[in-house]
């Protein structure tokens, strides 16, 4: 299947009054962060159906077509399909498969690639976990051949994500540690939580706060103390509110009162 079959099929899709609805919700208002993004009026699975239908025979040339669409659904689209092709090759069996790292590598290069196309909170928090956060977990050969030139280039990929100056690109560096916290890796989570502490936009202070959250809770919450105690005087309110919404209502009026 084509990438101009896939729009077209998605645009007969199209419904007018959830399109208004998106519009709005995704702040698409002159001024607002979605400025400018254009809908179907699709709901999220009516996208994962269609994903489910095609994902298996397109193939990876595809996919930047798919990116390119004015279209957020359709965008949606194509990073689902590189979710749904990434997690095949990334399963317990094929972790280490040579043929499938390649294909991994492949998928998150691409990935990177397009990355700014991803120009809205939901398809970042959809895709980048996903990709990026559990490529980070798996081997790789991006980077050199030996283990320790691996972890820098992984370091690289996320410190050019967190210093871009597309916020999308900035969100993805600190959302996809919701899949190495998942894993039990608490390190990418405190690393970019630290380097977006400052960040002027209150989207970045949700998503670190939430990301803090989420690391307290599958790995560790004596270290999401630990990162409070160190930060919480320069934490903006929203990031700290949403890292301690886990907490009990003692402990979350204890650390709001150290201002």
């Amino acid at each position: 299947m084509t990438a101009r079959e896939i729009i077209a099929y998605m645009e007969s899709l199209h419904d007018e009054a959830q399109r208004k609805v998106l519009m709005g919700f995704f702040k698409t208002a002159p001024g607002e962060y979605g400025y400018g993004d254009e809908f179907l009026g699709l709901k999220v699975p009516q996208t994962k159906e269609v994903v489910k239908a095609v994902a298996k025979e397109v193939t990876l040339d595809v996919i930047p077509e798919l990116l390119m669409s004015k279209w957020h659904e359709v965008r949606l689209c194509g990073l689902l399909i590189l979710v749904t092709k990434f997690e095949r090759y990334a399963t317990r069996r094929l972790e280490t498969d040579a043929e499938a790292v390649r294909c991994r590598d492949e998928i998150l290069s691409l990935y990177l690639r397009y990355a700014e196309q991803a120009n809205n909170w939901d398809l970042v928090d959809l895709s980048a976990p996903k990709i990026l956060g559990h490529w980070l977990m798996l081997p790789t050969f991006l980077g050199g051949q030996e283990m320790a030139a691996h972890q820098t280039y992984k370091r690289k990929v996320l410190d050019e994500l967190a210093a871009s100056s597309c916020l999308w690109e900035q969100r993805m560096s600190i959302v996809c540690s919701w899949k190495t916290s998942q894993l039990g890796d608490p390190s990418w989570c405190l690393r970019y939580a630290e380097v977006h502490l400052h960040h002027p936009h209150d989207l970045m202070h949700k998503a670190v706060g939430w990301m803090l959250r989420e690391m307290g809770k599958r790995v560790s919450m004596d270290l999401l103390r630990d990162f409070l105690r160190q930060h919480v005087h320069e934490m903006p309110r929203t990031m700290l509110r949403y890292a301690i919404e886990k907490m009990s209502d003692q402990e979350r009026k204890y650390w709001m009162t150290l201002e």
